[in-house]
């Protein structure tokens, strides 16, 4: 039974693969075409907001072990804009308050 299942399930999956060809058959494009239309160009400038910065961050608990992390210029500053608003909440909730009355 699972011999004739797999049986059908290739035939099907090869019928699809010769009838697909035919309906791009009128296109002209090659391979090298549509691969220089496809890619990207790639961001050289360092400042460029998406520009990608990878660093090596150390991971708790391990001496030797580390972590690459890797981001946007953009994501970096969102990063770090959201470390600087922890610490500060965190800096702000364990300071005594001097309210009056409050001796």
């Amino acid at each position: 039974m699972k011999i004739l299942i797999r049986t059908a399930a290739i035939a099907s999956i090869s019928a699809l693969a010769i009838s697909t060809p035919s309906a791009f058959a009128g296109e002209t494009a090659t391979v090298e075409d549509v691969a220089k239309k496809e890619k990207p160009k790639k961001i050289t400038d360092r400042k460029h907001p998406d520009y990608v910065r990878c660093r090596s961050e150390p991971i708790m608990g391990s001496l030797a072990r580390k972590r690459r992390v890797c981001m946007t210029n953009r994501e970096w500053v969102a990063h770090n804009l959201e470390g600087s608003k922890r610490s500060r909440e965190f800096v702000d909730d364990n300071q005594p308050s001097f309210a009056p009355g409050n001796n």
